[in-house]
């Protein structure tokens, strides 16, 4: 069944776009993207997934699973860095540690989407309060890793120091975590007659603005696979293998949390994904010996493209088999 869902998911359009991005790069083509249109893309997916996601809440109501839910996400976004921090260690410096570890708890609000995307068209149900969870996963992440930084760092490196609210502040209000969350309860407002009004901005152009992203998204990425080099083995294999851990990991606190299999997806999704965008924006100031070349370019050039390509198929593969 996972090879299946693989080789669907790999003939999907938006994911078929993504290598026709790679593609341009592999044969020096010189498409791309004015400036802004890249951003533009990204604001509209937040907004329609978050705008979206409240609109379900409202249909459905809040209840005891959706707290289960979100605490369950915040929980296990602090666990990963944790653990991940001492993994490693073993090869690492404390600052670089911190801030792969970091981006590892944290996720990835463009596999999220490309997740419901895969669901959607196998016809596989999900909850709207699932972006809420998103959008709760991205802070205590980075507050973990700025923790692990200030616990376990150099004297040299204790002159680099944040107020705790300025880290606060930009953890839970950077832009991707604003816009969703804002877009969230706005959907959740105006619920029903909000749908209405917006489905043929939210709904209608949804999928081609994930192409027209999942290209972009293919050229970025492919233009990282030079410095891929410059990593060395320990990163790259870390980026590469840490996905399955921490999507089995999401797979078992959905499956006592009580999450459906849509859900248990997109969970499990979120575990294995990892932040290109919140973190570097977080840690750029309070974790500033940590190279964002290092962990953005293993968040977007080995982590990403595997999860979306075939990251999903395995991960539903073990959940088609674990529920009934």
């Amino acid at each position: 069944m996972s090879v299946e869902l693989i080789l669907s998911n790999l003939l999907n359009a938006p994911v078929l776009f993504f290598f026709l991005g790679v593609l341009a790069i592999l044969v020096k083509s010189d498409l791309d993207f004015p400036a802004p249109l890249p951003k533009l893309f990204s604001l509209y997916l937040l907004l329609s997934i978050g705008f979206k996601g409240g609109v379900e809440l409202a249909h459905s109501g809040l209840s005891i699973q959706i707290f289960k839910t979100l605490v369950a996400a915040m929980t296990v976004s602090a666990i990963i860095p944790i653990y991940s921090f001492f993994i490693l260690r073993q090869k690492m410096d404390v600052p670089n540690a911190a801030g792969i570890a970091a981006a590892y708890g944290s996720v990835s609000a463009v596999t999220y989407i490309a997740a419901t995307s895969f669901l959607a068209r196998l016809e596989v149900p999900f909850s709207g309060h699932m972006v809420a969870a998103m959008a709760l996963m991205e802070s205590p992440a980075i507050l973990a890793g700025v923790f692990l930084y200030r616990k376990f760092r150099s004297k040299a490196q204790q002159v680099h120091e944040e107020s705790v609210s300025e880290l606060v502040r930009e953890a839970f209000f950077n832009g991707s975590v604003f816009l969703l969350i804002g877009s969230f309860l706005i959907g959740f407002i105006t619920g029903a007659e909000g749908e209405a009004a917006l489905k043929p901005f939210t709904n209608d152009l949804f999928k081609g603005i994930l192409c027209l992203f999942l290209l972009d998204m293919g050229l970025v990425s492919a233009r990282r696979f030079a410095q891929l080099k410059k990593l060395g083995r320990v990163p790259i294999l870390f980026a590469l293998l840490m996905p399955i851990p921490n999507a089995i990991l999401g797979i078992m606190v959905a499956w006592f949390s009580g999450m459906n299999a849509g859900d248990a997806l997109l969970f499990a999704t979120l575990c294995a994904s990892a932040s290109y965008i919140a973190v570097p924006a977080a840690l750029r100031l309070s974790v500033p010996e940590a190279n964002p070349g290092v962990y953005v370019t293993m968040a977007l050039a080995v982590t990403f493209p595997f999860n979306i390509l075939v990251g999903l198929p395995i991960y539903l593969g073990v959940i088609r088999f674990l529920w009934p």
